[in-house]
């Protein structure tokens, strides 16, 4: 059963059709094939098996109770917009909403079928079920195993690039000019018109219309046509044996071919179809019909350029405004940046030499403390030397007279024991504290006689400086 249901489903979608009483029985009279039926009810489009659809009022399809619709925005058939577009009044611009399918089934079968005529198709993202090249119909009613292969996300593409080869290979090679149909989906077009601000021309091919080789060439691919039509429109086409072509004959009500049509791009995911042009037309009168839209087209195109330039201009403002705000801005933190990079400097400069201040008084402090217990040592050295020496001796003949004369030409003398030695010389002098110890000799002349390390045990009297000596203090160098 749940095969059945997406079947009756699917063909409710793809047709339009609400009543399921008559869906079951179209599907149970082609035995449940389902491109069997819908190639069928195709065929019944034809103006000699079935009528022209009546335009829906617009209050009735506002309220149609299937949710799952898109809307469409079409001038009212009553402007000259009905089954030929090609003589009456003006197609005007009277517009009223008319409903069509919005098929996006996901069921079981994972089929995905794209609202044809609304902006909502999410392209390459969604499966969609191709008719003519995949189908359910592969296996027949009794045949529940049979599985459904999935098409590529882009079968609208392959769809439109199909058509265009298949109208090129048909109609092409005679001709050296054709409408430069676009080989891509109908929202693609529909969007590439916008950006272009441009309409958008639309043929509905049919194969198999007896009318169908002789429109195509003699009309569609007549020089001036086609150079009218690729100078002022962009052109969409697509056979109704495709998804996608058959879809948009249902959605436009095309009940006769060859179909044309003329769309415009509308606001909240709308179309505006402005012309539809039915059954067969020489180039001129389709030149006629295409030029009357233009005109009375041509200040909405206008309009809607020049509003584009407004906001590109406005835009390019704003981003001029926004370059100069973030150039101001980026000078602001560039100066704040140096700013602060400066006074970071200053204050590690400043602490640098607050650091070397404090090393140089702490050195100057050691240096100082150092000095003066070296002069303290020095002191007490000295006085230890000079407490060693003890008390001078009075003149006598075991006394000897010692006189020292210093590089500053002073001169100092004291009286030692003749036993002294030359050592007791030596801690008189550094008991002075004219010199630095071990940093001179004693001398005498007559003979020079240098009295260094190893005399200072030597005696007074052994060395003969007894009875009296004169010693000059020479400094080493």
């Amino acid at each position: 059963m749940g095969e059945v249901e997406d079947k009756l489903a699917y063909f409710q979608a793809i047709t339009g059709l609400e009543d399921p009483d008559l869906c079951t029985e179209i599907l149970s009279a082609h035995g449940w094939d389902l491109e069997l039926a819908v190639t069928a009810f195709t065929s019944s489009n034809d103006p000699s098996s079935a009528p022209a659809p009546a335009p829906a009022p617009a209050a009735a399809a506002t309220s149609n109770s299937n949710s799952d619709v898109a809307e469409l925005v079409v001038p009212d058939s009553t402007a000259g917009m009905g089954g030929g577009g090609g003589g009456g009044g003006s197609p005007g611009l009277a517009w009223k909403i008319v409903t069509l399918p919005f098929s996006i089934i996901s069921g079981s079968l994972g089929l995905v079928s794209g609202a044809i005529g609304l902006g909502m198709w999410a392209a390459g993202g969604v499966l969609s079920y191709s008719l003519g090249m995949i189908g359910l119909n592969s296996g027949r009613a009794g045949d529940s195993s049979t599985t459904t292969p999935l098409v590529s996300v882009s079968a609208a593409v392959s769809e439109a690039m199909d058509f265009v080869a298949s109208f090129e290979r048909d109609f092409g090679r005679t001709r050296t000019t054709r409408p430069n149909f676009v080989a891509e989906g109908f929202m693609d077009a529909l969007q590439r018109s916008r950006d272009a601000f441009k309409l958008l021309f639309v043929y509905l091919h049919s194969p198999d219309h007896q009318d169908t080789p002789v429109f195509c060439d003699q009309t569609l691919c007549n020089e001036a046509l086609a150079a009218f039509i690729n100078e002022n429109f962009v052109s969409w086409g697509g056979s109704i044996r495709a998804s996608e072509g058959f879809k948009m004959s249902n959605s436009l009500k095309a009940s006769r071919f060859p179909f044309c049509a003329v769309v415009m791009a509308a606001t909240n995911q709308r179309i505006a179809l402005l012309q539809q042009i039915e059954g067969p037309k020489s180039s001129e009168e389709m030149i006629n019909i295409l030029q009357k839209v233009l005109e009375e087209s041509a200040p909405v195109l206008v309009s809607a350029r020049l509003d584009a330039e407004e906001r590109r201009n406005n835009m390019r403002l704003r981003e001029e405004q926004d370059a100069a705000y973030r150039a101001a801005l980026e000078a602001d933190q560039a100066r704040e940046r140096q700013r602060r990079e400066e006074q970071e400097r200053l204050e590690r400069e400043a602490a640098e030499a607050e650091r070397r201040r404090k090393e140089e008084e702490e050195a100057r402090e050691r240096a100082a403390c150092d000095a003066a217990e070296k002069e303290a040592a020095l002191a007490k050295l000295r006085q230890e030397k000079a407490l060693s020496l003890g008390v001078e001796p009075e003149k006598g003949t075991d006394v000897t007279q010692v006189l020292v004369r210093f590089p500053t030409g002073e001169r100092k003398g004291r009286r030692f024991h003749c036993t002294a030695t030359i050592q007791s010389v030596y801690d008189y002098v550094d008991s002075l504290g004219c010199l630095d110890m071990d940093s001179y000799c004693l001398v005498s002349n007559f003979p020079r006689t240098v009295y260094g390390p190893d005399k200072l045990p030597v005696s007074l009297k052994e060395a003969g400086l007894h009875p009296q000596a004169s010693l000059f203090v020479e400094l080493n160098s």
